[in-house]
């Protein structure tokens, strides 16, 4: 009987993904008039290109005008007054030392310089990825949300089981949720890795900037659901009260940078236990101290990709109350759940460890300041999580170990 049910499992598990590569790969049969509705989607999301181009990886973006790209299709945004030009105000100059090997986005494309001056890259999105994406699930938040409301403290662990019964997992460090922080940023330096994710599954790395139900994100991920491949690519996120979105798939981000594609695939990734092929990438969200856009600078050098509109926001127009830091994954339910970071449980190594290190959290005044944070695993049995405040030494300072194997070793 044990050897039925262990082939009975087996079976499901080949059929689930056999049918996830082709749900994923859009093979779906449409009605006409699902058909129509699609090709409606697709006139709103893809807007008139300047120019086109590709990258080495095969994705297509269009050259869009500043002023026409999908950010201020947003009803909040119609009479706004932001231009091509425009940087961020803050109060600091960021230094970070050169990390040991970086991921560089402007070596990705054909023509060697991205987008004209004036215009924004922005991906190509085909029927085959809103296909795709009518199989994603909802955001943790959005779920989150929906079930509990707003966060509190004595309930923060209910809503982490909750999380873990609707399929997501993490591996993270957090700032204590108080209503009364008045966080105006954060960053970090996290290495980059490739976990094994399949179908619907997803697994990877983020900064989350919080309050209530308003959330910014950067990070990377493996989600063949929403890029339709493995590749580890850059993500943004937020979620404004019901409204959330990926990337450029709905209006809200104002994208600035004219050679930065926002989904790019990173060119390395890091390899475990061989010190020469460990590959990070800085990425830090930071608040305008004049206007309250919440903008995304990227790399060492802190390029500014771009902003959400601080009124696009409710709860996030001022000041953030809880950060995060580290892996996620998700997994439908019954499948098992995929590898996060290296794969591997942490050792508290560097070049065998997923991290996130020179973590860095800012005031209501633009400046660095220490904060008591606190790790946090769903299941210590698939993902663990350490977090050294102190650091190792200078050059990583606050940094945090994260990863595991899922729960495919585990029977």
């Amino acid at each position: 009987m044990q050897i039925n049910r262990g082939i009975i499992q087996q079976t499901l598990l080949v059929l689930y993904f056999l049918l996830s590569y082709t749900e994923v790969q859009g093979e779906i049969k449409l009605s006409e008039v699902e058909d129509q509705e699609l090709e409606r989607q697709l006139k709103l999301l893809n807007k008139p290109a300047i120019t086109t181009i590709k990258t080495k990886y095969g994705d297509i973006y269009d050259c869009v005008d500043f002023y026409k790209q999908p950010a201020f299709d947003h009803p909040s945004l119609k009479n706004h007054n932001f231009h091509p030009k425009m940087k961020p105000t803050l109060p600091r100059i960021m230094q970070t030392s050169v990390p040991p090997t970086t991921n560089k986005s402007s070596t990705i494309w054909l023509n060697d310089r991205g987008c004209p001056l004036g215009s924004v890259p922005i991906k190509r999105v085909t029927k085959d990825d809103l296909i795709r994406q009518r199989l994603m699930p909802p955001p943790e938040d959005v779920a989150l949300y929906t079930q509990f409301g707003k966060t509190s403290n004595h309930s923060s662990e209910l809503k982490r089981r909750f999380l873990s019964a609707k399929g997501y997992r993490v591996a993270i460090v957090s700032t204590p949720n108080d209503p009364k922080n008045k966080f105006g940023g954060a960053g970090m330096t996290a290495t980059i890795w490739k976990p094994y994710a399949k179908g619907q599954q997803h697994s990877g790395c983020r900064l989350k900037v919080q309050k209530g139900p308003d959330v910014v994100q950067v990070g990377w991920r493996v989600d063949p659901t929403l890029y339709g491949d493995s590749k580890t690519r850059r993500f943004i996120h937020f979620q404004a009260g019901k409204k959330h979105c990926f990337n450029t798939l709905c209006p809200g981000f104002v994208l600035v940078d004219n050679q930065l594609p926002i989904e790019a695939p990173f060119t390395k990734t890091s390899r475990r236990g061989d010190p020469k092929h460990i590959f990070e990438y800085p990425m830090y969200i930071d608040r305008d101290l004049v206007n309250g856009n919440w903008w995304v600078l990227l790399e060492e050098t802190h390029k500014e990709l771009g902003f959400w509109p601080q009124h696009i926001f409710t709860d996030l127009a001022t000041f953030a109350t809880n950060i995060e830091w580290g892996g996620m994954a998700y997994s439908p339910a019954n499948i098992p759940e995929p590898p996060m970071g290296s794969g591997f449980f942490p050792v508290r190594k560097f070049q065998y460890d997923a991290s996130c290190r020179k973590i860095i959290v800012l005031n209501y005044k633009g400046e660095t300041i220490d904060v008591t944070t606190t790790p946090h695993s769903d299941n210590p049995n698939f993902y663990k999580v350490f977090d050294l405040p102190n650091g190792i030494n200078e050059m990583f300072k606050h940094i945090i170990f994260y990863g595991g194997p899922g729960s495919i070793d585990n029977s």
